[in-house]
């Protein structure tokens, strides 16, 4: 598998690069002025450089394309039509993407899930096809990329070690 496969397959469903980029640029900039969103691209590519990353990927992004062609066993089916609120297996497998870089991905996490913004947003609107796990796979991307940026702040404050 390779970075490449999962990069075509993001972008089959409407989703590139720059699209996740902009939102980590977006929760990064406060906390790095000098931030460049080229930084964001980067951090994404190598999110997604990640087997275990591309693994989650293809599962989520499959399962929403066998929904869509009504292909999935009933009830899972049916859960996946109506994005049922308590079905919460796509916010899990996204949280697989977002411990990559420590607790900072997950509460990111939390906060793109609630908030649904740039191609998040896009995603959840129901309006194009079903992306029941992409999504929060977009959100666990986006959270995991920016936690990569914080976690190499060179200018993050150090403190200091008194024996």
């Amino acid at each position: 598998m390779s970075y490449e496969i999962v990069e075509a397959m993001l972008k089959r469903r409407g989703v590139t690069i720059e699209s996740i980029a902009e939102i980590v640029f977006t929760l990064q900039k406060k906390f790095h002025p000098e931030l460049r969103e080229q930084e964001c691209v980067e951090s994404v590519r190598a999110v997604l450089g990640k087997r275990e990353v591309q693994y989650t990927l293809y599962t989520g992004i499959a399962l929403d394309e066998l929904a869509e062609k009504k292909l999935l066993p009933q009830p899972l089916q049916a859960l996946l039509e109506a994005d049922e609120p308590l079905y919460g297996v796509d916010e899990t497998l996204a949280l697989g993407i977002t411990s990559v870089y420590g607790m900072i991905g997950l509460t990111s996490f939390g906060y793109l899930d609630k908030e649904k913004m740039g191609i998040i947003e896009t995603l959840n609107d129901k309006n194009s096809g079903v992306h029941v796990f992409l999504d929060d796979l977009v959100a666990g991307l986006a959270a995991a990329a920016s936690a990569r940026i914080a976690h190499k702040n060179i200018s993050a404050k150090n403190y200091p070690f008194n024996p």
